[in-house]
Formats: structure tokens, sequence, C-alpha cells
């Protein structure tokens, strides 16, 4: 965004980045509320079934086996009804698949652990966690610009990056992600530091990064170089 003095840019965070991270705020507030659901409704409810499963299958079905080849049937039989246990019209128990398809049940359902459940709650509150650290992203750069200047622009940080400091611009991804990092060193000495140029989050970007390179005098990284092709032998 140019401002009214020509040599000043002022670039503010854009409707995009707001729009995107509220998205991805959501994205984790749904799984969030999804695992909440499974580790304290779904999941124990399934493992309340899978027991039960089990629980039949041993005392129900194989017992009537075990009764039938020992010749004690009769007695199984009686035992059965007493214990409320229903029977075909034939003194058999009914298949569990007749007996979760009764409770509107699946007929296989899953067996969670104890640690499997819990493990639920772990994910559900990273999940949270994402959620508040996505806020307080948006939060912080409510009031970030990116300014730039004739001879220098000004992170949103509030860093100081001379023009004549900078040695290297890496372009590589400016056309896909809009992204350039610029290298400098402060006053043309000291440790190498690292400044980045987002045309995606801070609207205008584009222009500081053209205003720089008007007075750029060092490495520009424009595109990655693709490998060299192997020669062809003669023949």
């Amino acid at each position: 965004m140019q401002t009214a003095s020509s040599d000043i840019i002022e670039c503010p965070v854009t409707p995009w980045y707001y729009k995107r991270m509220g998205l991805m705020a959501a994205m984790f507030l749904v799984f969030g509320l999804l695992f909440f659901k499974d580790g304290a409704y779904s999941w124990p409810k399934e493992a309340a079934m899978a027991a039960e499963r089990e629980r039949y299958q041993t005392e129900v079905l194989d017992a009537y086996d075990k009764a039938r080849s020992a010749g004690t049937l009769g007695i199984w039989q009686t035992e059965a009804k007493t214990k409320g246990i229903e029977l075909n019209p034939q003194g058999e128990p009914l298949p569990w698949a007749a007996i979760a398809a009764r409770k509107s049940w699946p007929e296989k359902p899953k067996k969670r652990t104890p640690a499997e459940i819990e493990q639920q709650f772990y994910w559900g509150y990273a999940m949270m966690l994402g959620v508040v650290i996505i806020g307080v992203l948006i939060l912080r750069s409510r009031n970030q610009k990116l300014i730039g200047h004739a001879d220098h622009f000004i992170t949103p940080e509030g860093r100081r990056v001379n023009h004549a400091d900078a040695f290297r611009i890496d372009k590589r991804k400016w056309e896909h992600k809009a992204l350039a990092y610029v290298f400098y060193r402060e006053g043309g000495a000291g440790s190498t530091r690292k400044a980045i140029i987002d045309d995606l989050k801070y609207a205008g970007a584009g222009q500081v990064l053209a205003a720089l390179e008007s007075n750029f005098h060092g490495e520009l990284i424009e595109k990655q170089s693709a490998p060299a092709e192997p020669a062809s032998a003669d023949t």
C-alpha cells in the first residue's frame, strides 16, 4: 500500500492471511471436538460392545458347544433359561449377529484399550492448543506491518534492514509462494541475518522487494537451477 509519501510503502496483513489462519483454527477445533467425543463417548461405548461380544461368545456360545459335546445339553438349556438367555425353538442360543442387530450394534465392534481411549484426550488437548496458538498469532499480527522506504525497510518485528547492507536475495519461492529471503549484515559487517518479504501475508510487499532490487548490487537467486543432463556418448 503506497502512502501519501512516495518514499514510504506500508504493507498491512492481508485478509487472505486471516482467512487462512481462521480456517486452520476451525480445522483444529473440529478435530479436537471429535477426539474428545471419541474419548468420552464413542470409543468407551465401542469397547463395551466388544466386551459384551466376548462375554456372549464365552459364556453362551462356547458353553453351549461344550454342553452339547459332553451330553449335558438339557441341563445347560435349563440353566440358560433361568439366566434369561434367549434360545431359538430348537433350544440353541441366538447367534451374536442377531443379538447385535437387535441392539443396532456393529457385528464386530473394535476392541478399544483404556490406553487408546485416554490417548484421544491427549490429541484433543493438542488440537485445542493449536487453536490457542493460532489465536495468539492472529492477535500478534493485527498491528504488524512491513514498511518500505527509499533506502531501507522495516520488518514486521521492527528490525531495520538497510538496502546497502543486503548482499543476497533469494527469490526461488517468489513465483509460487510469494516469499523472498533477504540476507544482510548490519553496517556491512558482523553476523549474517535474514529477513523475509512475504507478499501473501503483507499486502504490497512486492513493492518493498522491488524498491530493494532497484538499489541492489549483490547476489540475486531467482530460480532453482535444473540439474545438468548427462552428455550422451558419441556413436
